[in-house]
């Protein structure tokens, strides 16, 4: 992918990229392994979230579901979702890199309006065993693991849009912050 050009596709791999180029300020280290991996350059990062961004931001961008389709393809999976009072639609594509998560984009139904859009564990994928703080390693666990295995979970905002923070209680009954970046564990205060 090294010199990739404003004309290539955008796909998956690309979206990967994002993903990392936003998760590279808590956790440099994983995502330079990462990247490494996928082969690519810290260029082809860069370049990756900037045509992301323009993508996001342009005028005449397209709603937040469709350019996810756009990008991912057909979703994996379409999994109905109730909650509190709205009928969703999850949909869930795989991400390579990760192979036991799955990219989530929760839709309220009526109007398609995509309100949240994380990493998941994939359906049917064993979640880590969460029960000490030792536990909480980043790139372990979704937002969703660490709240129920440290129950009361408090979600707080994050530093940035893709980003949240859990207070959790741990079972010592003392307490930390866990942060997330597009609902993967990054690190714990």
């Amino acid at each position: 992918m090294s010199g990739m050009t404003a004309a290539a596709p955008f796909g998956p791999l690309e979206f990967q990229l994002v993903l990392l180029r936003r998760m590279a300020d808590h956790q440099p280290v994983l995502v330079e392994d990462a990247r490494r991996e996928l082969g690519v350059s810290v260029a082809d990062m860069r370049e990756a979230n900037r045509r992301w961004q323009a993508m996001v931001r342009g005028r005449g961008s397209r709603g937040a579901l469709s350019r996810y389709r756009s990008v991912l393809g057909a979703p994996e999976r379409t999994v109905p979702r109730r909650v509190g009072d709205l009928d969703c639609d999850a949909y869930l594509w795989p991400v390579p890199l990760w192979p036991d998560l799955r990219f989530e984009v929760l839709a309220v139904r009526a109007g398609g309006a995509v309100w949240n859009e994380w990493l998941v564990r994939a359906p049917g994928a064993a979640g880590p065993a969460l029960h000490t703080a030792r536990d909480l390693v980043p790139w372990s666990c979704t937002v969703d693991e660490a709240a129920r295995a440290f129950a009361p979970a408090v979600p707080k905002e994050g530093s940035a849009p893709t980003r949240l923070q859990l207070s959790l209680t741990l079972p010592d009954g003392q307490g930390c912050t866990a942060e997330f970046c597009w609902g993967l564990l990054q690190r714990t205060l």
